[in-house]
Parts: C-alpha cells; structure tokens; sequence
C-alpha cells in the first residue's frame, strides 16, 4: 500500500536523525519496534538504517528491540541484515504484540537513555505510552487507523510537544520506485522526483488512511520529524491532513507545502490571542500543526502580500522580532 511505502521512509528518515543525537547524548540507547498484526516491513528498513550508520557507533551499545506477531519469516529476514551489523548494536527479535512492550523495554534497560519507540497498529494504552516515556529524552512514532485525536492522549500521558497528520492516498496507487532505504538512497530518490507533485484528488475515490503521531520533549526532534514528513518522496495520491482541521481539507505531500491553509491557520491565531511576532507564529506552526517552522515565515509573507495582517517595524528583514498583526477591517487569508 503507498502508505506503508512512505511509513517505511519515514522511519527511515527519523532514525537517520535520531541516532546522530543520541550518540553525542550518551553511551547507550534503545530502538524499540513494536507491530500490531502481520506488518512489519520497517523492522526490516530500520535494521538498514542502522546499518548505514555502523561507521559512528563504535564505543556505543545500541539495542535494537523488534515486537510482531503473525510474521514468521521475521526473525530470518531480520537475522540476514544483523549479520552486517557492527558488535555494538544488540537486536533481539521477540513474538507478541505491543502490549508486551513494557516488559521488553524493562529487560533491556532502556530507562534512563535515549529511548526511540515505533509503535505500529496498536491503540495507545496507558501502560504502553508510560513504558515509552522511560527514556531520556524519549520519542515516540505512533501510527494508527483513523480515528479521535492523539493530541490528548499522548499529552496526558507527558509528551509536550505532539505532532500528528493523516496519511490519505488511493488504495490502488502503487508505491514510487526507491534508489534505497538508506538515508543516502532516500535523498537521490527525493531530489530524482523533485517538482513532482501529487495527485489533487485521489482517483476513484477509493482511498486509504493512516494516522500518524510523534510525541517528544525535544524541540529539535519534533522539527527532525515535520522535516521527514515533508521530505518523503512524492507517491501518486498521497495526501496529508491535519486531523484538527474541521473542514478536512488535505495538502499535497512534497517539500513545498502550499502555505494557503497554514497562512488562514496563523490569521486564526492572531484573532484569537492579539499580535504575535514572527518567531511565536513560527513556534505556533510547528507545534499545532502538520507544518514546519520554516513554512511560517512564506504564510507570513503571504499574509502580508494579501493585505490580511500588517507588521511592525513595516519595513526591514522579516525578522522573529517583527510583531504581526491581524489587518483592520476583518482582512483575511489570501
């Protein structure tokens, strides 16, 4: 399905930036990888990943803790790919289902260090997201079926920043041809279908979706994964959506999101809390929406250009210290 496609890709691109960090944090760390049912495709692409990196890890301990259920050539495929691991990355490869998570991370010793925890198919439970939290710092990847908000949940159970977006795409699409799931891979493929957009409507109607949340305490991992998320090659169809979103409008996946809606989004800030400056609407996009801190300051302009909101000082560098202002008279997005 292409949104298993670009989930794979996704993992793939996180790990790439979370690894780095937890090295230079501390001398251990755990990838914990837990699948609901029989889908367990980015085990597979995320024991590449690591692989990829095995020049950096010498001096480190890195375990690699894999949950499944109902995959039975699991341990095989996984076990070909550990062979070209370095002695530093342990991978254990258990039966079970998420729900066993808990036991599996208390095992390991993940508390007390970088912890990253993909979570596949499962609902979050109390238990499972308060095993997640043992880290330090710790981040989740959860992805589930449509259905109510993670926001709350993941909020409640102690992550501060959330971001979460609807993978929409058509059922029958196939996935887009890879160099490699590889970091190295994923970037020629990126810049290979650069200016490729994807379709505006998903032909047929007939379509697929998948929810897709990361908690973290890091400002700088949340930005890793808004800037994963846009970064994923192009697939016929695909569309994200911000579940918040009353009116479910979907935006094209590519590197250059339309600022439109993030643009009507920061004007709705602005009437409801006053004047912000140009770094809170930045912030306000990175953590209330699908949207980039980076795509703030285009929105901005955008804004600006249409007469919507005006600024202050009115002339200069926009800059973060520029106070935005919704525009006299009720002006709204362009």
């Amino acid at each position: 399905m292409p949104t298993d496609t670009v989930l794979r890709e996704l993992l793939v691109r996180q790990l790439d930036a979370w690894l780095p960090v937890a090295l230079h944090r501390a001398r251990r760390a755990t990838l914990a990888l837990a699948y609901a049912g029989t889908d367990a495709g980015g085990a597979d692409a995320a024991l590449r990943a690591v692989a990829d990196l095995a020049d950096r890890l010498r001096g480190f301990r890195l375990t690699v803790l894999v949950l499944a259920e109902g995959d039975a050539a699991l341990p095989a495929r996984l076990g070909a790919v550990e062979a070209t691991l370095p002695a530093e990355v342990a991978v254990h490869v258990m039966p079970g289902d998420p729900g066993r998570l808990p036991v599996a991370l208390k095992a390991a010793g993940a508390a007390g260090a970088p912890l990253l925890t993909v979570v596949h198919g499962a609902d979050p439970t109390p238990a499972l997201l308060a095993a997640a939290r043992t880290g330090r710092p710790a981040d989740l990847l959860l992805v589930t079926g449509p259905g109510a908000p993670l926001r709350p949940v993941l909020d409640a159970a102690g992550f501060p920043l959330v971001a979460e977006v609807d993978l929409v795409a058509p059922a029958e699409a196939g996935p887009v041809s890879a160099v490699g799931e590889t970091a190295a891979g994923l970037a020629q493929a990126t810049m290979a279908t650069a200016g490729k957009t994807a379709d505006a409507t998903p032909p047929g109607g007939t379509v697929e979706g998948r929810r897709v949340a990361f908690a973290t305490a890091s400002d700088r991992s949340l930005q890793a994964f808004k800037d994963a998320l846009w970064a994923v090659r192009p697939t016929p169809g695909l569309r994200y959506r911000d579940p918040a979103d009353p009116q479910g409008r979907s935006l094209a996946a590519g590197p250059e999101p339309d600022p439109g809606p993030l643009g009507r989004e920061l004007l709705a800030e602005l009437r409801r809390r006053g004047p912000r400056t140009v770094t809170e609407l930045r912030r306000h996009a990175l953590t209330a929406t699908p949207y980039r801190a980076a795509d703030a300051t285009r929105a901005v302009t955008g804004l600006l250009d249409s007469g919507a909101v005006t600024r202050a000082p009115e002339h200069g560098r926009l800059g973060g210290d520029v106070v935005i202002s919704a525009g006299p008279g009720g002006g709204s997005a362009a």
